[in-house]
């Protein structure tokens, strides 16, 4: 124990050569100095602990609530009373294959799916990276995830359209706003919190730039929306700023915040017809402020919506489903555009 005193400690295995086999693991361990003792610690009071000293330090917002979702939803229910020693990778193998035949918790109204393999993947890293925290901590001698066997993901390669393709749907879009979102999309490789979280003090659209084709947008922040409780766990560290909360009883929050990466803040070079766009919304968020006075909420987005408040991704997807459907183009989703622009980009440089 702390003091040094010796004290008896029982494990049950399943025969007597386990049992031989843990005395000589443990006696191994004692000789080379790595020997930690059974704590009786849970996996759910460790994961709370893993949670509030690692992940409120380390996880962005987004991350976190899908990481407390995994623990919650998931993991604690089925694993939760399990003592952390008693863990073995071959009783996390099974864990992950009953998972399979489990429904999931409904999210966007599929209310009958099962979890899947991505998920299970997903809660693998997750338990892996906790686990090896839990070594680091010198609470448990080995990482029982590391062996188990996880279920294999089936990769489907996403489509995309071809620049041909992108200028088609342009020529059919009648609607500036998704025109706008479109051509930023492909022409900038932008996200769609990127493309969202993009105001207009980051933006250079003078005349002068524009003739000279020096015109540019800067990315520094994206749109998100994250959950205030995790929001009240991890404080403010890389949120930009809050918007308010039309309806008291939401649980989420819209914020800007700091990209991802620090890769992600860059200068695009803006092709000439897309600055004029730039100025044209821009025209036009001046005599919607006109129009509306003091009802318009002036937050500097370039994506506002009409009355100034942020535009969510969910309106965007919709808009460029419609899209697709009236004109019968091929089926992708807005997202893939980032991908489009950056295959046509390398073959345009001959990569």
């Amino acid at each position: 124990d702390g003091n040094g005193e010796k004290r008896q400690k029982w494990e049950t295995c399943s025969s007597h050569a386990e049992a031989k086999k843990r005395k000589a693991e443990i006696e191994h361990q004692q000789d080379t100095g790595v020997f930690i003792p059974p704590s009786g610690d849970t996996l759910a009071g460790f994961l709370d602990e893993y949670v509030s000293m690692y992940g409120v330090s380390t996880w962005a917002p987004s991350t976190f609530d899908g990481h407390k979702g995994l623990i919650d939803n998931y993991i604690k229910p089925i694993l939760g009373d399990t003592k952390l020693e008693d863990i073995t990778p071959r009783m996390m193998t099974k864990f992950y294959k009953d998972l399979l035949t489990i429904k999931a918790v409904p999210r966007f109204g599929h209310k009958d799916a099962l979890i899947s393999p991505r998920t299970v993947r997903d809660i693998h890293k997750l338990l892996r990276n906790a686990f090896n925290q839990a070594v680091k901590w010198e609470m448990l001698s080995r990482n029982p995830v590391q062996n188990a066997t996880v279920p294999k993901v089936e990769k489907h390669e996403r489509d995309i359209w071809d620049a041909q393709t992108v200028m088609k749907a342009l020529e059919l879009c009648d609607d500036p706003f998704l025109s706008l979102a479109i051509n930023l999309a492909f022409s900038c490789s932008l996200r769609m919190g990127e493309l969202l979280g993009l105001t207009w003090n980051c933006v250079e659209i003078s005349r002068e730039n524009i003739d000279n084709d020096r015109a540019y947008i800067f990315i520094e922040k994206e749109l998100q929306r994250v959950s205030r409780g995790s929001l009240s766990e991890i404080g403010d560290t890389g949120i930009l700023f809050k918007f308010p909360i039309i309806r008291g009883c939401n649980s989420t929050v819209l914020v800007l915040k700091e990209p991802k990466t620090k890769t992600s803040v860059r200068k695009v070079f803006l092709p000439r017809a897309v600055a004029e766009m730039l100025v044209e919304r821009k025209r036009h968020i001046e005599e919607l402020k006109e129009l509306l006075g003091d009802e318009y909420r002036d937050y500097g987005l370039v994506f506002a919506n009409s009355n100034g408040m942020p535009t969510e991704g969910s309106v965007i997807n919709r808009l460029f489903s419609r899209l697709i459907c009236k004109n019968d183009l091929p089926k992708v989703v807005f997202h893939s555009l980032r991908h489009t622009s950056t295959t046509y980009k390398l073959k345009l440089s001959g990569g």
